[in-house]
């Protein structure tokens, strides 16, 4: 079986030869070299990176939360068996909970997903605009519809730029103030007040 990269440099060469049969100018056709088809084979770079980090680390995290239990339920009464177990079982309960904390901080998901919702709308634009249909089925040329075309991929990349930075960072932030705030209650002790407040509440 052909392996992925060499079918994405077989995918990225057809595009290429797509390009050339265009009846476009030279600059356009780099634009859609550099604008266009380097960012649909980066970004489903990405995507395909992130796809296969959050498969890892959610299957780790899975796998490894089912066997624990199995294992902490097991009664052995060989003791240097079950120190062997015991051991095994705390070091999975590590992998387990470091597997989640790093998918966590890192949202692979989220960014796979980002990352193939944009892939997939430039290669739709890509495919419209080299058929001249969909948003561009009212051009004669793809001269005509190329100014078109190239304000719909500037869209796209910029909204890919504003959604990783209100979303995916966002996130990181979000959860580094939830945890600075963790710490602060952890450090400050609570008042005589509050202590009262919740004495109050509890009668």
């Amino acid at each position: 079986m052909p392996s992925q990269d060499s079918n994405r440099t077989s995918s990225k060469q057809s595009l290429e030869k797509l390009i050339e049969t265009l009846e476009l100018s030279d600059l356009q056709k780099q634009f859609l070299r550099s604008r266009w088809l380097e960012q649909v084979s980066w970004m489903g770079g990405r995507a395909r990176n992130a796809r296969d980090w959050y498969y890892r680390l959610r299957l780790t995290a899975i796998i490894g939360g089912i066997i624990v239990p199995i294992l902490v339920g097991l009664n052995i009464s060989d003791k240097n068996v079950a120190s062997y177990v015991r051991w095994g079982t705390i070091a999975l309960s590590g992998v387990v909970a470091i597997s989640s904390a790093v998918e966590e901080f890192f949202h692979y998901g989220d960014r796979w997903r980002h990352y193939r919702h944009t892939t997939e709308s430039l290669k739709t634009q890509g495919w419209q605009f080299s058929q001249l249909s969909g948003l561009y089925s009212g051009y004669k040329s793809h001269q005509e519809a190329f100014s078109n075309f190239a304000t719909q991929i500037e869209d796209i990349l910029q909204r890919d730029v504003d959604v990783y930075v209100t979303e995916v960072v966002y996130k990181k932030e979000k959860q580094k103030e939830e945890g600075e705030q963790e710490l602060m209650k952890g450090i400050i002790p609570q008042s005589p007040t509050d202590n009262k407040a919740s004495e109050k509440n509890i009668s």
